[in-house]
């Protein structure tokens, strides 16, 4: 779900991204064609998707899963892939606890299998690639991230981009192996030899909002509900404007 946070200083709306109604509104049938496994609770899931229209970075879907019985099932998850025209998108996905339809995905589904999804959906976490985006995310809430580092390097953008991602430790960090110079990892809990433990705090922002890039950065923040505020507010604080904070946030 996408929303805005809202510390004593309400925040303006960024200008939203235009989404395809028609697109949005049409269900189609994704063939599932590979797992990967990204951590102990974590696992990437390539889809077919032959009539996808294609996506912005940061936006998301809704997904459907139809039992034999007619039950059916949804929710709505980020887009990991960068839009590629190849006619198939990728989703990361946590194993929750209960979940019906994360538990399927990880317990049952095989390529080969089908679901159903209909999308992309909204426009207001987009990054088109066009502003200089600097990018807080912990847990799963990297994924819509990730999907904007992959598209600033796939077309070799010349834009800044940094990314602060945060996890408890590092078997938990998703897309461990393809962080590179723009990423800097927070751990929370427990960290490589000689890497500091803590929450994420002003100093790991304080570098990047000091040499700010011409025109300032676009914030791009997603989470759960208690990382999306404490994030938000330390940007505020460092200074970031509040109409340039974009929030998606979960749980």
């Amino acid at each position: 779900m996408t929303e805005t946070f809202a510390p004593p200083t309400r925040f303006a709306v960024p200008g939203r991204i235009a989404v395809s109604d028609r697109a949005a509104s049409v269900w189609q049938t994704a063939t599932l064609t590979e797992i990967r496994r990204e951590t102990p609770h974590a696992a990437t899931f390539r889809l077919a998707v032959p009539a996808w229209e294609g996506h912005l970075p940061g936006q998301h879907l809704m997904l459907r899963l139809r039992a034999a019985d007619g039950y059916l099932a949804q929710r709505h998850y980020s887009i990991a892939s960068a839009p590629d025209g190849s006619g198939h998108i990728e989703l990361t996905l946590d194993h929750v606890d209960g979940g019906e339809v994360s538990g399927w995905f990880h317990t049952v589904a095989r390529p080969g299998d089908e679901v159903e999804v209909r999308g992309p959906l909204s426009g207001f976490f987009a990054w088109p690639g066009d502003r200089p985006a600097l990018l807080v995310g912990a847990g799963s809430g990297v994924v819509p991230l990730m999907s904007m580092v992959r598209h600033h390097r796939a077309r070799r953008l010349t834009v800044p981009l940094r990314l602060l991602v945060s996890v408890r430790g590092p078997e938990e960090l998703i897309y461990a192996r393809e962080y590179g110079a723009e990423t800097t990892p927070v751990f929370t809990r427990s960290a490589p030899e000689g890497t500091p433990v803590g929450r994420l705090t002003a100093a790991h922002l304080a570098p990047l909002l000091a040499q700010r890039p011409e025109g300032g950065w676009e914030a791009y923040v997603c989470g759960s509900n208690g990382f999306a505020e404490h994030a938000s507010r330390l940007l505020v604080e460092a200074g970031q404007p509040v109409d340039r904070i974009r929030i998606e946030r979960f749980g």
